[in-house]
């Protein structure tokens, strides 16, 4: 059994280790030589540096107006003339026209109280009228007569015919009758005055609108108690409360140290939260020539050029001070960037968008520029956020970290 183990043993020559060494020494080389060039390209890339950080800027929508806007303030739409309809006198309501939304117009009865004991005391009235005229036409009929019959006394007392207490009689009869005249045509007037106030009375039943108006807000229904205070726990002061459309202004606040950039007449774009790709004309009505000292600030109203039914009492409101009117052509908005974002390279602009922690190149076409906003015609959507600062050390592909400030 040794001496098989023995014959088996063999000794390898020098040159095959030789060769197995070197091969393995190749491999290692190009492993690193692929390390290197591996590490060369993701360094190249920016894999291996750290973030750069960067400032960006969204691509907004804006109108031409926000470039020469010189103050911004926010408020409300208040309407200038409004009333609250209610009764001057105690009463069930048992008509009601109107619901809210609902258009009036001047001297339009919106409502009615129960008015059957004021209808009572009108029909009193004019029957009173009607019996004082009748009196009258008695009263005159008896001057008639009485007149007659005191001319014939006085002829047939200068013939002697009567006795002088005949012709006194008739005479003090006279008398009589132009007074009762007198009497029942005062009794008229005041009769005609007592028919005037129960109509005053009946007509403080009838609820009409003071002007042309809409319906905001309805108050009471039918079946309610409406009385001048509202003092019962069931009464309503007023049935409806209405607005004046064409009187809708808005009211802001500007602060005391910016009123001096406010003058009467200024123009201003008015934006309603409600009609977000809306801009209104509008123009400085007044400057309230007192301020509020527990906000620093001065009440500014200002004016719709422009009349359009979605504009709504109490709206919220943000007013931009022009300094100068908006051209029709400025109406609309347009996609911009800011002009420090563009770069410019063998006549092509482009710009670096930041997107998933990286910049991209990205080709632009761009259009009229508004003062430091450049317009946006291709390449770009709204709401991307662009590379702005530091612009040189930015490479397409690096990794980039938005400053938070």
């Amino acid at each position: 059994m040794a001496g098989d183990d023995i014959s088996k043993l063999s000794i390898k020559k020098a040159g095959t280790v030789a060769g197995a060494g070197k091969k393995r020494k190749y491999i290692i080389i190009l492993i690193i030589i692929f390390v290197l060039i591996t590490t060369g390209i993701l360094y190249k890339q920016g894999f291996l540096t750290p973030a750069l950080e960067v400032k960006v800027s969204k691509v907004v929508n804006i109108f031409p107006s926000q470039t020469y806007t010189i103050l911004s303030a926010s408020g409300y739409v208040v309407a200038q003339r409004k009333a609250a309809v209610a009764s001057k006198i105690t009463g069930r309501l048992v008509f009601l026209g109107v619901e809210e939304g609902s258009r009036v117009r001047k001297g339009e009865i919106v409502a009615r109280l129960e008015n059957e004991d004021a209808v009572a005391a009108r029909n009193r009235a004019s029957a009173n009228v009607n019996m004082a005229k009748a009196s009258l036409e008695q009263a005159m009929a008896e001057l008639d007569d009485a007149l007659l019959n005191f001319n014939r006394m006085v002829q047939l007392s200068e013939k002697g015919s009567v006795a002088k207490s005949e012709h006194d009689i008739a005479e003090a009869r006279l008398k009589r009758a132009k007074a009762s005249v007198s009497a029942q045509r005062a009794a008229i007037k005041s009769s005609e005055a007592a028919l005037k106030e129960t109509e005053v009375v009946l007509e403080y039943t009838n609820l009409r609108a003071p002007f042309d108006a809409v319906v905001l807000t309805k108050n009471a229904d039918i079946g309610d108690i409406v009385t001048p205070l509202g003092a019962a726990a069931n009464a309503k002061a007023s049935v409806v409360d209405i607005a004046d459309m064409e009187s809708l202004q808005v009211e802001v606040d500007v602060s005391e140290s910016n009123i001096d950039l406010v003058k009467k007449g200024q123009p201003c774009e008015i934006r309603l939260d409600a009609l977000q790709d809306s801009r209104f004309r509008g123009a400085v009505h007044m400057i309230v020539p007192t301020a509020d000292r527990t906000k620093a600030s001065v009440m500014v109203k200002v004016a719709f050029k422009d009349k359009d039914q979605r504009i709504l009492p109490e709206m919220s409101a943000k007013v931009a001070f022009l300094s100068r009117e908006v051209l029709p052509e400025e109406q609309k908005a347009f996609k911009a960037i800011p002009a420090g974002a563009i770069i410019g390279e063998e006549g092509n602009q482009f710009v670096f968008s930041a997107k998933n922690g990286r910049a991209h190149k990205t080709l632009i076409k761009t259009g009229r520029r508004a003062g430091e906003m450049v317009e946006v015609i291709s390449g770009l959507e709204t709401g991307e956020f662009l590379v702005t600062e530091p612009i040189d050390k930015v490479k397409a592909g690096i990794k980039v970290k938005v400053s938070e400030e």
